[in-house]
Parts: C-alpha cells; sequence; structure tokens
C-alpha cells in the first residue's frame, strides 16, 4: 500500500476513493472497502482510502477526547492488511472545515487526487457543517464529471450496529467480547513500561505499569483482563489489571499494570504491545493482601488454561 501525506501529493494516477477518519477500521469500515475494492477493479483504476492524520473534532476543540480505537499508524497498518492500493492522510484544517462539499470534492478529490469514482459511506456526510447529503453529493459529482455512489448499507446477522462509536462504549462499559467482536481483532494498547510501585513483586505478581504512547488512545473499562503481550517479537500470556487498586489504596489514580506469566526480565523504559482477549472480573477490593494473592492465583490459572498465545 502506497501511503500519501498531504505534503507529498503531486499528479496521482485516476482511482476509486472513499473518504473518512475510518478510527479502528472495523467491520463496517472493512465491508466499505471491499466495495471499493470491488469497483476499482471493474473499473481497472487504483483503490484509494483519504483519511486524516487528526481526528477533525480535535482540531477545531482543543479541549476535545477523540478516545481513539486505533493510533494513525496502527490505522494505516489495518487497511495495509486489507490490500488497498494507496492511503492519503490529509492534515485536516480549519480552513479545510470550511470547504462546502462540494468545494472539497473540486480542490482536494478531483483537481488534487484525480478521484474519478467517489464511493461515500451509507451515512456518511462531509463538507461545512454537513449540512449535504448523497443527492447533493452525486449532483456536484455530476456537475465535476465525477461518478458519486452511495455504499451497500452493511448488515450482520446479529443486527447490531457498527460504529466507532458503538465500540468505544463497548470498551469503556467492559464489553469486550462485543468491542472485538465489531472491530473483527483483539483491540490493543502500546506503551511504554515505566517505574511504578515495585507493590506486585512484594506479593509474587511482579507487574509492568505501562504509560501509552498516544494519550488519546481510549482505555478499556476497569477491570482484569486476559492479555497477549507482544515484546521484541515474542509473544506472551499476561493478565492486565486496569484501575486504582483499591485494596493497596493508590487513591484515584488509574494505573495499566500487566502481569508477564512465565516472565522474569527487565523490561523498564521498553515498548509493550497488549491485545485485549477476554475479561476476567471487574476490579474490587478485598479485605486484605492475602485474600487479594488468592484471587490473582486463580486469575493467573483462568488466563494460564486459555488459548491465546
Amino acid at each position: 500500500m502506497q501511503i500519501i501525506n498531504q505534503s507529498e501529493i503531486k499528479t496521482l494516477s485516476p482511482c476509486v476513493a472513499t473518504v473518512g477518519f475510518f478510527d479502528g477500521v472495523h467491520a463496517g469500515h472493512r465491508f466499505l472497502i471491499e466495495e471499493l475494492k470491488g469497483i476499482a477493479q471493474v473499473q481497472n483504476l487504483k483503490s484509494l482510502v483519504v483519511t486524516f492524520a487528526r481526528h477533525p473534532r480535535n482540531v477545531l476543540n482543543s479541549e476535545f477526547q477523540p478516545e481513539l480505537l486505533t493510533t494513525l499508524d496502527e490505522k494505516l497498518a489495518l487497511l495495509e492488511q486489507i490490500g488497498i492500493d494507496g492511503c492519503v492522510v490529509l492534515n485536516f484544517t480549519p480552513e479545510m472545515a470550511g470547504l462546502s462539499a462540494f468545494e472539497f470534492l473540486k480542490t482536494v478529490l478531483k483537481e488534487q487526487l484525480s478521484v474519478r469514482t467517489l464511493l461515500v459511506g451509507h451515512d456518511h456526510r462531509f463538507g461545512h457543517n454537513r449540512t449535504d447529503g448523497f443527492p447533493e453529493y452525486k449532483k456536484y459529482g455530476e456537475a465535476l464529471g465525477m461518478d458519486v455512489i452511495q455504499a451497500t448499507r452493511y448488515n450482520t446477522d446479529m443486527d447490531e450496529r457498527i460504529s466507532s462509536s458503538e465500540i468505544r462504549n463497548a470498551l469503556k462499559t467492559g464489553n469486550l467480547e462485543l468491542a472485538n467482536r465489531l472491530l473483527t481483532y483483539e483491540y490493543s494498547i502500546r506503551g511504554k513500561v515505566v517505574e511504578g510501585f515495585r507493590v506486585g513483586r512484594t506479593i509474587g505478581f511482579p507487574t509492568a505499569n505501562i504509560e501509552l504512547d498516544d494519550r488519546d488512545k481510549l482505555v478499556p473499562a476497569n477491570g482484569v483482563y486476559a492479555v497477549r503481550v507482544r515484546w521484541n517479537s515474542l509473544v506472551f500470556k499476561g493478565m492486565m489489571n486496569i484501575g486504582n487498586r483499591p485494596t493497596l489504596d493508590n487513591g484515584q489514580n488509574i494505573s495499566l499494570e500487566v502481569h508477564i506469566i512465565g516472565f522474569d526480565t527487565d523490561i523498564y523504559y521498553q515498548n509493550l504491545e497488549i491485545d485485549f482477549i477476554q475479561k476476567i472480573r471487574n476490579e474490587q477490593k478485598f479485605k486484605s493482601v492475602d485474600e487479594l494473592k488468592e484471587q490473582l492465583q486463580k486469575d493467573k490459572r483462568c488466563v494460564s488454561e486459555m488459548e491465546i498465545d
């Protein structure tokens, strides 16, 4: 997949394109992109996804917290797995936000990106204040010599609404099973191992405390999770706790700490990637450290028996 940043845009070959932020590159996005690839193949043109480096709302409102499902690098990696020909990463600016739908079609898609056919997501809107809809896009396309097609609505046997917002809600309420099903892969985070309180090692469960690479990345609901831990191309089973460690009086500070099963190496300031496989239980306060240790042993047995490598 060719990745083209806005500063690198020169003369592109005619293409079939779709536009969106594509946070999570979830099942609905994948359905749309497969349709895009099919149209491109029929028309013997390149397939192109047009996305943005930052969440548009974050550009217009610096206080907006995006709660991203995927960082830009993660999103690009997922798009490459799908097998599209190219991805253009635009820098969304207040000036771009001020463009009408017609102006965006003309100056960005037609003149800069040479889009011959535009596939519009079934409920996707763009342009200043997003006042126009598909009938207007179709009319504008005709005036510009661009074929504008509305994507097929994606339906599932379970009649679920698939959107990035639904997946965020699922993660924030601890419904990891739903989130992973809508994503079609396990939700993951990446971060650096930093200094913690070193309490875990005193009770036989040393943990790696994680500082996220991207502060805008969404953190799942508090609780204990079975996870897959990736380090230096090696893969391990782990149990991750997200929360304020009430038994150890951690206050209101939320920590992300993972116990890597069968692992005893100093990895401070090294990077880990963690895939969330299953939520084991909610975070809870125990009457004593011994009671906590007993529960951690149960959690460890539960994770150890899973096939998650």
